[in-house]
């Protein structure tokens, strides 16, 4: 029967993986913006970094590493397209599923924690973008990724605005609480001793953090438009 991971070990790896879901928010969105060419190379950083410590480090180790390869894959996913095809927000999600394929492939592999992230990841970002879709934010999407830096928050606080409205507010409340829906479904998952136990875990932290992020992003952008450019 395989090892059980200890209750400390678990929420030092949900830490993680929401601190891998914020990371991109801070380091890889300004990144992308000056030089895209190198936050796609760092990919492979990440990558290496994570073949390494699942090859070299202890059980420890070996499941932050299978982490961190997880991460690559959406580092990659997320610098192709605000690198370049940030103008077509029809294409964002679909290069986000750049490696949809792998990672439903692996999910019964060692490289279940990579597919968790990977995958937990996508479908934050799918609800997010349907969202947008739905409540008409995304008409705003190429104004705001073309517009200067004086012009940005206030394109931002209207279209945080428009998700006011009675009808985006009840769509926007709706997928708020698919998310917490879907993060208490892998909680309980994750509460069940087997051995997927880990991935789940991964799973609930990747959702309950894009579900805070995006709060964030829309209070700053009705409050203090001009930081909410930062995430």
């Amino acid at each position: 029967m395989s090892k059980v991971p200890s209750v400390s070990f678990l929420r030092s790896l949900s830490f993680w993986a929401s601190a891998l879901v914020v990371l991109p928010v801070f380091l890889q969105a300004p990144w992308v913006r000056f030089h895209p060419f190198s936050s796609c190379l760092f990919t492979a950083v990440l990558l290496t970094a994570g073949i390494v410590a699942v090859q070299m480090g202890n059980a420890s180790w070996r499941q932050a590493g299978t982490l961190l390869v997880g991460f690559s894959g959406s580092w990659l996913a997320g610098t192709l397209f605000w690198g370049w095809l940030r103008m077509h927000p029809v294409l964002h999600l679909p290069v986000e599923a750049i490696a949809l394929p792998l990672a439903i492939g692996g999910l019964n592999s060692r490289w279940k924690l990579s597919c968790s992230f990977y995958l937990a990841s996508l479908l934050g970002t799918a609800i997010t973008d349907i969202t947008m879709a739905l409540t008409g934010v995304m008409s705003f999407w190429p104004e705001v990724v073309q517009a200067t830096s004086s012009e940005a928050p206030h394109l931002l606080n209207e279209a945080a605005k428009l998700v006011l409205q009675p009808v985006s507010l009840s769509i926007l409340i709706a997928f708020a609480g698919l998310i917490l829906w879907l993060a208490k479904r892998f909680r309980t998952q994750a509460a069940k001793p087997t051995e997927h136990q880990d991935a789940w875990r991964v799973a609930t932290a990747v959702l309950s953090t894009t579900l805070l992020i995006d709060a964030l992003f829309l209070v700053l952008s009705l409050s203090v438009p001009s930081l909410s450019g930062l995430i």
